[in-house]
């Protein structure tokens, strides 16, 4: 038994070395927020970070549509007519929808 403990470092083998150890196990495996989850949150948060990029640069975009529509009659036409197939009443129209192979 001596010779098992002499193999063990020096501050191991105090009461508060070992309680220090095992807090630090204990945080770094088996707490609510562990290595592992804190790691899969930063991965996460990276990932919806370039979410919020992409959106606020979609944001920006549909703005600047939204102004454009605003203050120009044709465009705002031209739009209701391709987006919404919106038409005249002495208009017919015909939807093409390409097959799929």
């Amino acid at each position: 038994m001596k010779k098992l403990i002499a193999h063990i470092p020096h501050r191991l083998r105090n009461r508060y070395g070992l309680a220090v150890l095992v807090l630090v196990a204990w945080i770094a495996f088996f707490d609510r927020n562990d290595l592992w989850t804190t790691w899969k949150n930063h991965r996460e948060l990276g990932r919806m970070r370039q979410q919020q990029e992409w959106l606020d640069a979609r944001i920006t975009e549909t703005r600047a549509q939204l102004d454009e529509l605003g203050n120009d009659k044709q465009l705002l036409e031209k739009f209701a007519r391709e987006r919404y197939l919106m038409k005249r009443a002495n208009e017919e129209i015909y939807v093409l929808v390409p097959e799929k192979r």
